[in-house]
Formats: C-alpha cells, structure tokens, sequence
C-alpha cells in the first residue's frame, strides 16, 4: 500500500515520501510542502487523551513518517524530549482567565526547542541510512538559531549556518548562538532585518545548482516537519484543558510572525481536533493581523519591537494556509505567490471562519506582563504576553482559551525590568553564558557573500 507522499504548494515535481521530504525542505519548484491528505483522527481522541506526550507524539508523527520505522521513531522521541526539564514536556498552567501553555523547558527555552531537538534527531537517522551529509542553512529572528544549533551541535555529516540580523535579536538570544564553538556550527550577522535573512536562504534554495552542490538542507519552518512536530502539542494542551474543565471544544491564542506555529494548529484542526478558534496575534509587525481583517496581505517597514522573533513582514508559511483557500489548486496559488513577489501586496476575500486576528502593541505587551505578575504571579515573556493580550479580545466561557508561552521570561530581562522595574527574569542556564566566548562572522545582506562564505567554510573542514 502506498504511504503518505508530500506535495508542493505550487505543483511542480513528483509527490515525495517523508524522508525525502525533510530532506529537501523547501520544494525545487519553490514552494512548500505539505500531505497529499492530512489524516481524520477523530476517533482516537479518546484514547489518544492518555498518552504522555511522547507517546503521543509517537502517535501522531507516525501517521506522516510512515517510511521510518516504528521503533527508530519511537526512540528518537524519547530521545527528543527526554531533554525537556519539565515531566510533561509542554506543561499547561492556569493564570487568570487563560490557560498558559509551556513551551519553553527544552535546552533553548524556547518553543522552537519542541520541534528542532527532534529534527535533529531525524537529520542523524536519515544520514546514517543514506550516508550521505547536510549542510543546514537557516534564518533567525532570535530563537530558531539557538534551538536548531542546539539541536545539531557537535553531531556527524551536518553543519549549520545561522544567519540573523545583526542588532535586532535580544542580546540573550544572541549569545545562545554565538557562544556555541562547535566545529560544525557557523553564526552569520546579517546587516539587514530578519526578512533579508530569510530572503538570502530562499534565494540559495532557489539556486539549484548551488542546493545540490552543497546538499543544503532547511530546518526553518519551511521544513514540513517542523510544523509536524508541532502539532503534537496542540492535542496534548487540548486534552490537559479538557480533562480540567470539561469543555466540548477549545481555543487557542498564538503569537505569530511566520505563521509556522498557528499553521500547526490549523493541521490540527483539520485533522479532528475539536478547535472553536484559533487566535492570531502579532506585534505592531502585523500583516498577518491586517490580512485576517482586511484580506489585504501587503509589505511594509519591519518595525523593531519587545518581541523581535515576531519582528517579520514576509510570513514563509503563509503559503501552506493559501494552499487550503485555494482548495488545493497549486495553480493558483503559484499565481498569487508571484503577484505577491512582484506588488509586494495580495487581495483575498476577508475573513476565516476559523481564525482571527489583533495586534498588541508595545504600551499594551508591557502592561500585559505587569498585569499578570501582580495578579497572578505570573512572569510572561513579550511574545507570550502579545498572545495572551490579543486572547482577551476573544474570550468565550464555553471554549476555555489556552495561551501558548513561546519562551522563558529570562530570554528578555530588559523587557521584564522595562515592565515590573525589577530584574526577576534569570534560569540558570542563560546566566551562565554571561562569561562564555563567543564566535560570529558579520557579512552584508548579500546573497553572494553568504554563499562565498558557505562555500569557503564546507571546502575547509570535514562533516
């Protein structure tokens, strides 16, 4: 029986099993991929709403791994998420009139953690079977750099290239990057904003030659399994919350740049998961808010904020949730992507039956984070805090509304001292890095001079 095969976005080439797919991380004819179908499970909820989150997780990856075998996925699971500090993996607590959902207690504290300490555990499975090697490119606006280092440091047939701006990621998240020296991880800073980051990494993919060449591979979320890995968590907090409440269905509010961490959710609920909302919240970069409002997707200046990982105007993911309002016509989207790369600017219909959107400005994400540390006792990182203060816009009594906590508050202590007027956000492991060296390249926002810097650096050492 044939296995689940992926598809681009824009309908070029043949559908590929998993484990090419992730492989090849972005398309060659420059779309996304995504599954051929995505699985109906609303008959396993019930016994699904058991599990621990691993075996969970086993659950519902095997459903789009079918070409891993099962005890390989199992182990590398548990291997995953054996990092996490927290038993449950994603814990979700209670604060005021939200549910808070915990992504932080990997090694980087950071959600990406969730979805980065499993893609490299895959990346080692796929080339140990193939023999072959990866040279991983990606794009930062703070918290991916860290997590998908921290998720390849150090191992066999992979290197890694981090480009983030120079200047616009918290001098924290910086240093989580930077004072990795392992042979095997480069850090790049751009002199640019994030979208001339992630615009260089696609324009590499894009060089196909180049690509292959170098076997270039993609752990930002235009790795489908980086979305897959994410899903896992919106089925676990929707279990934890239901099993506290009783609640029918449930809502979820995500503070959103790239669109990457609220896709997963909207897979989740086509798969079954019963989901009354999904909220969208970003900072003042908010086209994302403006499109669900408007249906005008257009560009404008990247704003720097409290919240820079959500300091993006070009949503890389954007591209998978047009696939599904086009109904699975790869045609049209691929009209609307080069309208899109042309204007700079797309018009849709407004509105979505499932999603909404706000916007949470600066004054606001600080009076978020006080609120809840003098209500609550509850300390909220900026990107958390601009999700739980869109959430308060969308409030049902009916659907309990869980909040997902992208990172540590430690990650941004200048934005809790600028909030609280103390210095209260400290983990050790961040304090640490404060008498660590560090290593980085500084290059222009350049296509060709990041490519002569790859190029050097792979002829120059071993994988």
């Amino acid at each position: 029986m044939r296995g689940m095969r992926y598809v681009s976005t824009r309908g070029g080439g043949e559908p590929l099993p998993f484990c090419a797919t992730v492989l090849t991380g972005l398309a060659r004819d420059g779309g996304l991929f995504l599954p051929e179908a995505i699985p109906d499970v609303r008959d396993r909820l019930a016994a699904w709403s058991q599990l621990s989150y691993p075996a969970l997780a086993y659950e519902i990856l095997r459903l789009y791994a079918d070409d891993v075998p099962a005890a390989a996925l199992r182990d590398m699971i548990d291997r995953s998420y054996a990092t996490f500090r927290a038993p449950e993996v994603t814990p979700v607590v209670a604060a005021g009139d939200v549910q808070i959902l915990e992504l932080f207690h990997g090694p980087t504290l950071a959600f990406k953690d969730v979805a980065l300490q499993f893609l490299g555990n895959l990346f080692e499975h796929i080339l140990a079977r193939t023999g072959g090697e990866l040279n991983i490119v990606a794009a930062t606006s703070g918290d991916t750099g860290s997590a998908a280092i921290h998720g390849v440091r150090g191992r066999r047939r992979m290197r890694i290239f981090v480009l983030h701006p120079q200047g616009r990621v918290s001098p924290m998240q910086e240093r989580q990057m930077t004072s990795v020296l392992d042979a095997n991880v480069h850090n790049l800073a751009v002199g640019g904003t994030f979208d001339d980051c992630q615009n260089i990494v696609k324009a590499l993919f894009n060089d196909l030659a180049f690509r292959d060449r170098y076997h270039l591979g993609a752990v930002n979320s235009i790795n489908w399994a980086r979305v897959l890995a994410q899903i896992v968590y919106y089925f676990y907090a929707a279990f934890r919350v239901q099993e506290r409440t009783g609640a029918r269905r449930v809502r979820f509010s995500v503070p959103t740049g790239n669109f990457g961490d609220i896709f997963a959710g909207f897979v989740a609920q086509r798969m079954g998961l019963p989901i009354d909302r999904l909220v969208l919240a970003t900072n003042e970069n908010d086209i994302l808010a403006r499109f669900f409002d408007t249906g005008v997707y257009q560009t404008g200046a990247v704003a720097p904020t409290l919240s820079p990982s959500m300091d993006i105007q070009v949503a890389s993911n954007f591209e998978r949730y047009l696939y599904y309002r086009a109904n699975g016509g790869a045609r049209q989207v691929s009209r609307w992507m080069a309208e899109f790369q042309l204007a700079g600017r797309l018009v849709l219909p407004a509105g979505d039956d499932l999603i909404r959107a706000g916007r949470c400005d600066t004054a606001a994400t600080l009076a978020t984070i006080r609120k809840y540390w003098t209500a609550h006792r509850y300390l909220l990182d900026p990107h958390s805090a601009v999700g739980v203060y869109v959430a308060g816009q969308h409030l049902d009594p009916s659907a309990p509304m869980i909040c997902l906590a992208t990172a540590h508050p430690a990650k941004f202590g200048d934005a809790i001292r600028q909030a609280i007027g103390e210095d209260l956000a400290h983990h050790p492991i961040l304090d640490a890095l404060a008498a660590l060296p560090t290593r980085c390249a500084r290059l222009p926002a350049d296509r060709a001079a990041v490519a002569g810097w790859i190029e050097t650096s792979i002829s120059g050492s071993p994988a």
